[in-house]
């Protein structure tokens, strides 16, 4: 009972710091020029909107802990590896970094979470994979959160429903510590989407993308899934689908186009719906009901024997090749 006050303090904290912080930091935005233009490309909003809203969820998730958790070496260490991406992406907001630079960034925040000993567990896993294999998951989710932060609320809102589907799964194992972070993050995204929503009037920029990305990667990993059959390792993964499978639907397309993979393009599959016929609302709100039947498809998988979970990973890989035969019919060239 304890812990469930605990959660609900710490979600409601963390919303209603992110509502409150958000309107000063839009102004702060404003009257520094720290805005997102139109760029008639990939940017088509009518007019600029200000970033620092990464800002909002940061300290939300921030000051919400300090009243409800105790910071033990890991979660000291996520929060370090949180505050080095953060201020990483303040830099890509206020400018404009290298991609490379970028992802070397990234990579230190990364190897600090190795380091406190954050890293895949899973006893079928050898140690020599396990940090490799971490390390890349890390960094791609890190990225796959910045790749879909492309449309009003479609990040900031799906990071919500897979923090929401991550802290269900990590009260079910009893992991109070991830539970409360969990509940942290997804009280401080579900406070700024509304601001952040239809018609958005102040974005997330890098410093939000790739910190709830950085968290969810880091906080997925060792969840406990595997009690009844060890394809449920694969459940993180399918909680985090709707990401995951942007970021590969559009590095597939650019390889196929001979593009860099680093360039941006009109390829992610929210554009695509949206250009196919589903408005940007419709599209953020389809995005949402696809993590949460994903999160719903992840609990199933861990739940059931060996030969049930490959019946629902099974049907997830084919609704996915399916929905990539599908975008890949829709001509972004008009």
């Amino acid at each position: 009972m304890i812990e469930f006050l605990t959660y609900g303090a710490t979600f409601g904290l963390a919303a209603g710091l992110a509502a409150w912080l958000t309107p000063p930091l839009r102004v702060a935005a404003l009257r520094f020029g720290i805005v997102d233009r139109p760029d008639e490309r990939l940017k088509r909003h009518r007019e600029p909107v200000p970033y620092l809203g990464g800002i909002a969820i940061y300290l939300a998730f921030l000051l919400s802990l300090s009243f409800t958790l105790r910071f033990r070496a890991e979660v000291l260490a996520m929060l370090l590896a949180g505050s080095i991406v953060v201020l990483l992406g303040l830099l890509d907001d206020f400018g404009q970094l290298p991609p490379w630079t970028k992802l070397a960034g990234q990579a230190v925040a990364v190897l600090v979470l190795v380091k406190a000993g954050i890293f895949v567990k899973l006893v079928f896993v050898p140690p020599w994979l396990a940090v490799p294999l971490s390390i890349l998951w890390l960094l791609a989710l890190t990225n796959a959160f910045n790749l879909i932060d492309i449309m009003d609320g479609l990040s900031a809102g799906t990071a919500a429903v897979a923090a929401l589907a991550l802290f269900a799964v990590a009260v079910w194992n009893g992991r109070t510590e991830s539970a409360t972070l969990l509940a942290a993050l997804a009280g401080a995204c579900l406070g700024f989407l509304r601001y952040n929503f239809e018609p958005a009037r102040i974005y997330m920029g890098d410093a939000g993308s790739l910190l709830i990305g950085l968290l969810l990667g880091a906080l997925a990993m060792n969840n406990g899934y595997t009690r009844n059959n060890d394809l449920a390792a694969l459940a993180p993964a399918m909680i985090l689908g709707v990401p995951i499978f942007d970021m590969l639907f559009v590095v597939y397309v650019r390889w196929r186009r001979g593009m860099p993979v680093m360039l941006g393009s009109p390829d992610h599959v929210a554009l695509r719906l949206r250009k196919w016929r589903l408005s940007t609302r419709q599209t953020v709100l389809a995005s949402y009901g696809a993590t949460a039947l994903l999160g719903g498809a992840a609990v199933t998988m861990s739940l059931l024997d060996a030969a049930g979970a490959a019946g629902v990973l099974g049907a997830v890989v084919v609704a996915a090749l399916a929905l990539g035969w599908f975008l890949r019919r829709i001509d972004m060239s008009l």
